[in-house]
């Protein structure tokens, strides 16, 4: 049996996990991350087209851990939110409202990014970083905690003695369930498309929600693709009308994604591969246990719904990066971890139960339902609330 010895070990090569080792390599802590799956093949960056939209908070820690600057040319900015309500099939837009950054004094809302070429440079800039080792084709096999350490057995027969072990491991964290977490679970009964579409007007850099019966139906403006306007697409649905579209030929399914977006991009083609997955919300039980915090999807996953995903998860690493950054001596400690699970609970209960409660609004087909919707969107945007809910989206209180 070889042990390795690291300040902290990350379960999960995802944005996250990377994300993760990156903040804490570069705070100065030795790290290892372990993931199951071989590393990203190298044209990676321009098969997967796919694509996240970063918030300030998120644009702020990858500053940090100096990132940023690579990644900024690839940005697209995201210069307005454009809520469509309609009803109906085809749908009839029966409500739209314009919210704007200025509003807030802020520049823009956001910057989206591919996922892949996010990976990439996170990958880049990991392999400069003495303090980081990352384990590819390596997974989690085993969990031993003690007062000063977690004990890691890893596929490879290696055990991995680190004072943290950071879960960035998934929905279905294995190194959470080693820690003996649970997790609660809703279900909705969607599903989730998420892909890559052209189409021939111009975004002009105003991402769009349109709502109807099944969910929300959200385009982010992306780069163009060979000279052709493109948006990201997340497109919730129940589940029985999932499969049918998934089981449309290209122009039908072009069709229905053009008829359900109201044509206010024009005709829309797929421009990639779909990636589809289970609507849920799911908020582990706890945040910590000895010597182990979970972040990300290990310890919330939430509905596709304002960019929340991603950027509550990194909202969790710049926090536990941060507490161990002012303290390293304390790094694991029960008292480092009480303050990361006090200061990160409350904002994932409020954001898990505001999201589960907007998806059951905006996915629902009955009238009475619809005009509430239609009333709340008037009651967000035309009155003096609509700052507070707009920052609160963007990632403050």
């Amino acid at each position: 049996m070889s042990v390795v010895r690291a300040d902290v070990f990350v379960s999960g090569g995802g944005l996250a996990g990377l994300a993760a080792a990156a903040a804490f390599g570069q705070a100065g802590f030795s790290v290892l991350l372990a993931d199951p799956a071989p590393p990203p093949a190298p044209d990676a960056a321009t098969r997967d087209l796919r694509s996240t939209a970063f918030l300030g908070p998120s644009r702020d820690l990858l500053d940090r851990i100096g990132l940023w600057d690579t990644l900024a040319p690839h940005a697209v900015r995201l210069d307005a939110l454009r809520i469509v309500d309609t009803e109906g099939w085809p749908p009839e837009i029966r409500e739209t409202r314009l919210f704007e950054p200025a509003e807030l004094g802020a520049e823009t809302f956001g910057w989206n990014l591919p996922n892949a070429l996010t990976r990439h440079h996170m990958m880049d800039a990991l392999a400069r970083m003495p303090e980081v080792e990352i384990a590819w084709g390596t997974g989690f096999r085993g969990l031993l905690t003690r007062t000063g350490e977690a004990r890691v057995t890893l596929t490879d027969g290696r055990v991995v003695a680190a004072r943290l072990a950071v879960a960035a491991d998934g929905r279905d964290s294995p190194l959470r369930e080693a820690a003996g977490i649970t997790a609660t679970t809703r279900r909705y009964g969607q599903r989730a498309f998420a892909f890559t579409a052209t189409h021939p007007v111009p975004h002009a850099g105003i991402s769009t929600e349109v709502y109807n019966q099944g969910g929300a139906f959200t385009t982010v403006p992306v780069q163009d693709i060979d000279g052709v306007p493109a948006s990201a697409i997340v497109w919730m649905n129940d589940g029985r009308r999932a499969a049918d579209l998934a089981a449309l030929d290209d122009a039908e399914f072009a069709q229905e994604m053009t008829d359900r977006a109201c044509g206010i991009l024009g005709p829309m083609e797929r421009a990639s591969p779909m990636g589809q997955w289970p609507v849920i919300t799911r908020t582990a039980d706890c945040l910590t246990a000895e010597r182990v915090a979970l972040v990300a999807e290990s310890a919330h996953v939430l509905p596709p719904i304002g960019a929340q995903g991603l950027n509550t998860s990194l909202n969790d690493i710049a926090l536990l990066a941060g507490l161990a950054a002012d303290d390293p001596d304390a790094l694991g400690t029960p008292g480092q971890l009480d303050a990361y699970a006090r200061r990160r609970h409350a904002d994932i209960a409020v954001r898990a139960q505001v999201i589960d409660l907007y998806n059951r609004v905006c996915r629902s087909g009955q009238p009475p339902i619809q005009a509430l919707r239609r009333a709340g969107l008037r009651l967000v945007h035309d009155t003096p609330l609509r700052g507070r809910i707009m920052q609160a989206g963007l990632g403050g209180r």
